[in-house]
């Protein structure tokens, strides 16, 4: 085995340089929130089962390996490691000895009948970061169901919320909860390592999706004493703000704000700013029956690409792109937002990287999510 701080090769430093990270997670939120560890310059040693993670198998159009995987699993080395077997178990133990933080994503229950709660490994290393993402969280009846993105995103209302007024719930595609909790689970072990420099001791970090769904809501979920619970909570501004059909193609407008209606009303050629009936964001929601067809009306003179220039600054607007526009987008080029690896079975693509920039410890150069156990000779 490596010594205990011997890394992958790393170009530049960067803020968590000298921190090993031990990931035993699968699927998003905790493979990503370690890939944002990684990003910063953590060792991420990826810890599969002889089955590997089960995104591996998600279905992919790339057929070596999936999509998925190589998106949320960059800058990692990878093993593989049995748990129920003693010798593996064993090596596992070994690296906690040397490790800064352990993540897994495995149900309450679990980790006491594999050897690896948080009181066991404690023992073994009181430094230890011990990061563990779940569904619903550590207590409560719900504590042991599995949680997945889209069933949290249905039960915490978020769909209820996506879907048009009177029409059925409508999820969110993309992983939002999975995401943003991988977020919360960077955020949490980077905190839980500063305090273990003033006090020398590790601690137990938790992380669940429904926490990250009900978080991500915070802007709706206020009742107030005296109100009605079923109050209205919707942040949509009445169909002004919102996306729109042009001659070609669909864009999103955003005009809440006095100087952005006017923006929109003088681009546009409509005769609306000025009207009382209409110089509030509440207004224009009362009134969007009216406003809307005439806006739409209006916009079908050009194209969704040409309203996005006419609105400049002026008018915050996108035209609807595909993401493999933004590969090649040019602010996206400007900000380095994707760069290219090469990978054993795949060979080279191109990908997302580095979505936190530190100006005097910018990070390493990220490399390919590893094959499923690249890296058994290197680390263990």
């Amino acid at each position: 085995m490596e010594s205990p701080r011997q890394q992958a090769p790393r170009a530049q430093a960067g803020p968590l340089a000298g921190v090993r990270v031990l990931d035993l997670s699968a699927y998003i939120a905790g493979p990503y929130g370690c890939t944002l560890l990684a990003d910063q310059g953590a060792d991420v040693i990826k810890v599969e089962p002889p089955g590997g993670d089960n995104l591996r198998q998600y279905p992919s159009t790339l057929a070596a390996e999936s999509r998925a995987f190589l998106g949320v699993n960059r800058s990692k080395r990878g093993i593989v490691l049995d748990l129920k077997r003693a010798d593996d178990h064993a090596a596992l133990l070994r690296l906690v000895r040397d490790a800064d933080v352990l993540v897994h994503n495995f149900r309450p229950s679990v980790p006491a009948r594999l050897g690896i709660d948080h009181d066991r490994l404690n023992l073994v290393n009181p430094r230890l970061i011990y990061c563990a993402v779940t569904g619903y969280g550590e207590d409560g009846p719900m504590r042991d169901k599995a949680g997945y993105d889209q069933v949290l995103q249905t039960m915490t209302g978020m769909c209820a919320l996506q879907g048009k007024r009177g029409g059925p719930p409508e999820v969110i595609y993309g992983s939002v909860v999975d995401y943003y909790a991988a977020a919360l689970l960077a955020a949490g072990v980077s905190s839980a390592l500063y305090e273990r420099e003033h006090s020398g001791l590790g601690q137990f970090v938790g992380v669940s999706l429904l926490r990250s769904a009900l978080t991500m809501q915070s802007a709706r979920m206020i009742w107030a004493e005296g109100e009605s619970l079923d109050i209205g909570r919707d942040m949509r501004s009445g169909g002004v703000t919102g996306i729109h059909p042009t001659r070609e193609g669909y864009i999103y407008i955003s005009a809440n704000t006095p100087r952005f209606w006017k923006a929109l009303c003088e681009r546009t050629g409509l005769d609306l700013h000025g009207d009382e009936r209409y110089d509030t964001v509440r207004k224009r929601a009362e009134h969007h029956a009216e406003i809307v067809p005439r806006l739409h009306a209006a916009l079908a003179a050009r194209t969704a690409m040409e309203w996005e220039a006419i609105f400049g600054d002026d008018v915050p607007s996108a035209a609807a792109r595909r993401i493999e526009d933004m590969f090649d987008h040019p602010q996206v080029a400007a900000e380095g937002l994707v760069a290219t690896f090469e990978h054993p079975t795949v060979g080279t693509y191109r990908g997302v990287t580095h979505p936190v920039k530190f100006g005097r410890t910018p990070g390493p150069e990220p490399f390919a999510a590893p094959v499923l156990g690249q890296h058994d000779n290197e680390v263990g």
